[in-house]
Protein backbone atom coordinates (compact mmCIF):
# COMPACT_ATOMS: atom_id res chain seq x y z
CA UNK A 1 0.00 0.00 0.00
CA UNK A 2 1.36 3.41 -0.97
CA UNK A 3 1.91 5.96 1.78
CA UNK A 4 0.12 9.28 1.71
CA UNK A 5 2.02 12.33 2.91
CA UNK A 6 0.70 15.66 4.00
CA UNK A 7 2.39 18.74 2.61
CA UNK A 8 5.35 19.73 4.75
CA UNK A 9 5.61 23.29 6.05
CA UNK A 10 8.28 25.29 4.17
CA UNK A 11 10.95 25.07 6.89
CA UNK A 12 10.56 21.29 7.22
CA UNK A 13 10.64 20.88 3.44
CA UNK A 14 13.86 22.90 3.24
CA UNK A 15 15.45 20.57 5.80
CA UNK A 16 14.23 17.48 3.93
CA UNK A 17 15.62 18.87 0.67
CA UNK A 18 19.00 19.25 2.37
CA UNK A 19 18.77 15.66 3.64
CA UNK A 20 17.83 14.40 0.16
CA UNK A 21 20.85 16.24 -1.29
CA UNK A 22 23.20 14.07 0.81
CA UNK A 23 24.13 10.40 0.81
CA UNK A 24 22.60 8.82 3.93
CA UNK A 25 23.23 8.64 6.79
CA UNK A 26 23.37 12.43 7.09
CA UNK A 27 24.86 14.43 9.95
CA UNK A 28 23.43 17.63 11.35
CA UNK A 29 26.55 19.47 10.21
CA UNK A 30 26.01 18.32 6.59
CA UNK A 31 22.43 19.60 6.69
CA UNK A 32 23.54 22.86 8.29
CA UNK A 33 26.24 23.31 5.62
CA UNK A 34 23.66 23.01 2.83
CA UNK A 35 21.20 25.38 4.51
CA UNK A 36 23.66 28.01 5.79
CA UNK A 37 23.56 30.27 2.70
CA UNK A 38 19.98 29.89 1.51
CA UNK A 39 18.11 29.14 4.76
CA UNK A 40 20.31 29.76 7.80
CA UNK A 41 18.77 28.71 11.11
CA UNK A 42 19.77 28.37 14.73
CA UNK A 43 20.98 24.95 15.86
CA UNK A 44 17.99 24.55 18.17
CA UNK A 45 15.60 25.32 15.31
CA UNK A 46 17.28 22.77 13.05
CA UNK A 47 17.18 20.11 15.77
CA UNK A 48 13.50 20.85 16.42
CA UNK A 49 12.69 20.50 12.71
CA UNK A 50 14.65 17.23 12.48
CA UNK A 51 12.71 15.88 15.47
CA UNK A 52 9.39 16.89 13.88
CA UNK A 53 10.36 15.20 10.62
CA UNK A 54 11.18 12.05 12.57
CA UNK A 55 7.82 12.18 14.37
CA UNK A 56 6.06 12.55 11.01
CA UNK A 57 7.85 9.48 9.61
CA UNK A 58 10.08 11.32 7.13
CA UNK A 59 13.36 10.58 8.94
CA UNK A 60 14.86 8.00 11.25
CA UNK A 61 17.29 9.30 13.85
CA UNK A 62 20.13 6.99 14.82
CA UNK A 63 22.09 8.12 17.86
CA UNK A 64 25.62 7.01 18.62
CA UNK A 65 26.68 8.59 21.89
CA UNK A 66 26.00 12.30 21.52
CA UNK A 67 26.07 12.18 17.71
CA UNK A 68 22.98 11.67 15.61
CA UNK A 69 22.67 10.52 12.02
CA UNK A 70 19.55 11.09 9.95
CA UNK A 71 18.21 8.59 7.44
CA UNK A 72 15.40 9.61 5.07
CA UNK A 73 12.43 7.24 5.17
CA UNK A 74 10.65 9.01 2.31
CA UNK A 75 12.31 9.41 -1.09
CA UNK A 76 12.23 12.85 -2.68
CA UNK A 77 10.56 11.44 -5.81
CA UNK A 78 7.87 9.76 -3.69
CA UNK A 79 7.09 13.01 -1.86
CA UNK A 80 7.04 15.07 -5.07
CA UNK A 81 4.74 12.56 -6.79
CA UNK A 82 2.29 12.64 -3.88
CA UNK A 83 2.26 16.45 -3.76
CA UNK A 84 1.83 16.69 -7.54
CA UNK A 85 -1.15 14.33 -7.37
CA UNK A 86 -2.62 16.35 -4.50
CA UNK A 87 -2.14 19.59 -6.50
CA UNK A 88 -3.79 18.10 -9.57
CA UNK A 89 -6.84 16.96 -7.62
CA UNK A 90 -7.18 19.84 -5.17
CA UNK A 91 -6.50 22.84 -7.41
CA UNK A 92 -7.36 21.49 -10.85
CA UNK A 93 -10.28 19.25 -9.90
CA UNK A 94 -8.38 16.26 -11.27
CA UNK A 95 -8.57 17.73 -14.78
CA UNK A 96 -5.27 17.06 -16.52
CA UNK A 97 -5.99 19.62 -19.24
CA UNK A 98 -6.48 22.36 -16.63
CA UNK A 99 -3.23 21.28 -14.94
CA UNK A 100 -1.29 21.32 -18.24
CA UNK A 101 -2.67 24.75 -19.14
CA UNK A 102 -1.73 26.13 -15.72
CA UNK A 103 1.74 24.63 -16.05
CA UNK A 104 2.25 26.16 -19.50
CA UNK A 105 0.93 29.53 -18.31
CA UNK A 106 3.21 29.49 -15.26
CA UNK A 107 6.08 31.15 -17.06
CA UNK A 108 7.83 28.11 -18.49
CA UNK A 109 10.07 28.99 -21.40
CA UNK A 110 9.46 27.53 -24.86
CA UNK A 111 12.56 25.38 -24.30
CA UNK A 112 11.17 24.00 -21.03
CA UNK A 113 7.82 23.23 -22.64
CA UNK A 114 9.65 21.55 -25.51
CA UNK A 115 11.68 19.51 -23.03
CA UNK A 116 8.50 18.48 -21.22
CA UNK A 117 6.89 17.48 -24.53
CA UNK A 118 9.98 15.42 -25.39
CA UNK A 119 9.87 13.59 -22.05
CA UNK A 120 6.18 12.80 -22.55
CA UNK A 121 6.74 11.56 -26.11
CA UNK A 122 9.60 9.30 -25.00
CA UNK A 123 7.45 7.90 -22.21
CA UNK A 124 9.89 9.13 -19.59
CA UNK A 125 7.14 10.81 -17.55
Amino acid sequence: MKKSFRKLPDAELEVMQAVWACTPPVSRSQIDEILKDSHPMALTTLLTLLTRLSEKGFLRIEKTGRRAQYIPLVAEEEYLAEQSKRFLHKLCGGNLSTFATALCNSGLTKEEISQLRGLLEKGEL
